[in-house]
């Protein structure tokens, strides 16, 4: 395989609790309170909707808030990466990815690898807007067994449920978590952060009208089946693991420009937009981004002393 290019699950489609819309001229990412299943082609800057939405809206009587899944890998961590990421709004390259111990940060000079803190103890990361940022691959259907639809997040909520959640699934069926049948649920909470409005998060459970008991059975039904078809469920982890480790940072260049358009916004509040204008106008030279988050960083640093 190519060196320095992340081989990752092949995908095929899109899941989303949200939406780009255009506001004074501007594309800003707008929450929604269901799930919608889109392709991977744009039309006049909306994503298309994948033929699934709709059949799974048919077989329900009200907003779509839950999604029959299955998962690719017996590994929690193979269907869910989650990191510490800090993408450059410009041109959506990824910037730094950390997993909280160590991170691996694009430079003038290449990728270097330093300690990673969490965003909010890094001057560096709260500068440029870091944030968790969660990618979780599920299969829907049985059109395409190795294609995936990937859910991307950067909820803390979301992440946090969804990891606990794959771990304990896990953990209970024997590591048989590529057999379950599963499905995604979207909840709500209110919280002193949120003003008591909804927040929406998505979580993972077993699929209504069955029992964790009766998954489990199905699981190990499956798995046997699977097993005695040759079907080498260990080998096709350590191929993913193999694949993810081959590139320095997993989103594709087309892929991350559109992920920090819809997560990166400018308009977030997430990484002090104002700051970075008064910062950049004292600078007579187009300077790098590494400068301006280095002007910032050091900025805030004045400020917390």
């Amino acid at each position: 395989m190519l060196k320095g290019l992340a081989i990752t699950p092949p995908t095929v489609g899109r899941i989303s609790i949200g939406r780009i819309v255009e506001k004074n001229g501007k594309r800003l990412p707008e929450k929604d309170d269901q799930f919608t299943l889109t392709t991977q082609v744009q039309q006049r800057g909306e994503w298309l909707l994948h033929p699934l939405n709709e059949s799974l809206r048919k077989a329900t009587t009200g907003k779509l808030r839950a999604i029959p899944v299955r998962f690719l890998f017996n590994d929690p961590d193979l269907n869910l990466r989650a990191e510490y990421s800090l993408f450059d709004r410009d041109t959506g390259r990824p910037v730094c990815v950390g997993n909280g111990e160590t991170c691996k940060r694009a430079g003038d000079d290449g990728i270097e690898t330093l300690p990673c803190m969490s965003p909010d103890s890094c001057a560096f990361g709260q500068a440029g807007g870091c944030k968790p940022y969660g990618r979780l691959n599920v299969t829907i259907g049985d059109e395409d067994e190795l294609g995936s639809f990937i859910f991307r997040t950067t909820s803390y909520n979301s992440i946090r449920t969804l990891s606990a959640r794959l771990q304990y699934f896990s953990a209970v069926s024997g590591g048989l978590l590529a057999c379950l049948p599963l499905e995604l649920k979207l909840r709500g909470k209110s919280t002193t952060r949120s003003y008591r409005s909804t927040l929406y998060y998505v979580d993972l459970g077993v699929r209504a009208g069955s029992s964790l008991q009766e998954a489990i059975t199905q699981a190990r039904e499956l798995n046997a089946s699977r097993r005695a078809a040759g079907f080498a469920q260990a080998a096709l982890d350590a191929a993913a693991r193999a694949g993810f480790a081959n590139g320095a940072f997993e989103d594709s260049i087309e892929e991350s420009a559109a992920v920090a358009e819809e997560f990166y916004p400018e308009e977030s509040g997430d990484g002090g937009s104002h700051d970075a204008g008064r910062v950049n106008a004292t600078v007579t030279s187009t300077p790098s981004l590494k400068d301006r988050l280095d002007q910032r960083a050091a900025l805030l640093g004045g400020k917390a002393a």
